[in-house]
């Protein structure tokens, strides 16, 4: 807002109301009315510097990281914290027990054991919060010498580890904040809690997702209470169950609007652990006490949690490769392209109504980014010259790939 108040400027300004004043001053630069001026219009350029970084750090728009942070907790909001990641680690001999806290170092990082999850497994949780305790392709190594241990491996990534939140994602949900209202159970107050829970990547909510079942249907016939009354030899525990399943639907008790499914994506952006959705579904409804409101779900919401999924996709083409260049070269650099974009639609997914579509034109565009490629044709996607639209709540994984290597001779 203050580009033009430069020193240059502010000097001119000054000089030039000197002149006004009195036109016979000497006003070059060494002359006394000059000196008397400079040192003034040095400070005032500084003031102007300072008074636009005042309005800049006033906007959530231009705020750098801490005033956000300061403007966001006006609203409640604050960055989402690092988590550990929790790895799931498989021991021999099974039957050999592992004491909670038991301490193992993968690569730099270092691991305890948070849970016994049976049958020679444990979760280990990173002692390091972030994306870092993810990767765990180096040897696993107790930290202190465990008596009757043979091998030790992680087999898989329970709840990826996440960094504190990027200063512009967290912008962003502050900005979307202003504009949608999470309040009581809506649409956004499930996206903005459950997004929270460490290890999630986003989330889907669907309404009603038993909605095709009609609450008059659920009203029992005339001949249900005579055929109940009639039962003989069933067990008392199944017969007090059906007598309050019949009294309840008798009286209208039964209803379906308050059913709620969240689909989730984790952190990493590919399909959740059991334990990270069983996670998810405990902090939000757990099953025990459905619709009871013990979770961040509203009384009377009774909510199912899901991952999604991933579906398998094949792909064909014909490359035309530059001189010397052939599949084996360039055959890396293809499969990483392909997982890229296969990435970036799995990162969409949770800000997309509809399924996702995986596209020839995106899949060509980016081959022919590769270095020793210089044309495609012939694209097939699951043996189809065709987009590909997924099932809902699908991400598409990579499967095969059938490049037919055409050479173009001189």
């Amino acid at each position: 807002m203050y580009e033009a108040q430069t020193y240059e400027s502010i000097l001119a300004r000054m000089l030039q109301k000197a002149l006004s004043i009195n036109s016979n001053l000497d006003t070059r630069e060494g002359s006394l009315v000059w000196y008397g001026d400079a040192p003034a219009a040095v400070e005032l350029q500084n003031l102007y510097i300072a008074l636009d970084t005042v309005l800049n750090e006033t906007f959530a728009d231009t705020a750098t990281r801490p005033y956000l942070i300061l403007r966001a907790a006006e609203r409640g909001l604050s960055p989402q914290p690092a988590s550990p990641a929790i790895l799931q680690m498989a021991i021999t001999p099974t039957t050999l027990f592992l004491p909670l806290n038991t301490r193992f170092s993968i690569g730099e990082l270092n691991y305890y054991v948070s849970a016994d999850r049976g049958s020679g497994n444990y979760e280990l949780t990173c002692e390091t919060a972030g994306e870092a305790g993810n990767n765990y392709t180096g040897t696993v190594i107790p930290i202190e010498y465990v008596d009757g241990l043979e091998t030790c491996k992680i087999t898989s990534v329970l709840v990826p580890g996440e960094d504190e939140e990027d200063t512009e994602l967290f912008r962003q949900r502050y900005l979307n904040s202003l504009n949608a209202q999470a309040f009581g159970g809506n649409q956004i107050d499930y996206i903005e809690k459950v997004n929270a829970i460490p290890g999630v990547g986003g989330v889907k909510v669907y309404r009603a997702w038993n909605g095709d079942l009609k609450p008059a249907n659920m009203i029992p016939p005339k001949e249900a209470e005579a055929w109940i009354e009639g039962l003989s030899g069933v067990p008392e525990p199944v017969k007090l169950w059906l007598d309050t399943v019949y009294a309840a639907a008798k009286n209208n008790m039964f209803t379906v609007g308050g059913t709620v499914k969240l689909v989730v994506i984790n952190s990493t952006f590919t399909v959740p652990s059991p334990t990270l959705v069983e996670q998810v579904q405990t902090a939000v409804d757990p099953l025990q006490n459905a619709g009871e409101g013990v979770g961040i779900a509203p009384i009377g919401h009774v909510v199912r949690v899901e991952g999604v999924q991933e579906e398998t996709v094949d792909l064909g083409f014909a490359l035309y490769y530059q001189r010397g260049w052939s599949w084996e070269d360039v055959s890396g650099y293809v499969t990483e392209a392909i997982n890229g974009y296969f990435l970036e639609l799995a990162q969409s997914w949770a800000d997309q109504d509809e399924a996702l579509v995986v596209r020839i034109s995106q899949i060509e565009s980016r081959l022919l980014g590769i270095t020793g490629i210089l044309d495609i044709a012939n694209t097939t996607i699951n043996e189809k010259a065709a987009n590909h639209t997924l099932a809902l709540d699908h991400i598409p994984v990579l499967g095969s790939l059938a490049p037919t290597t055409i050479e173009i001779k001189a």
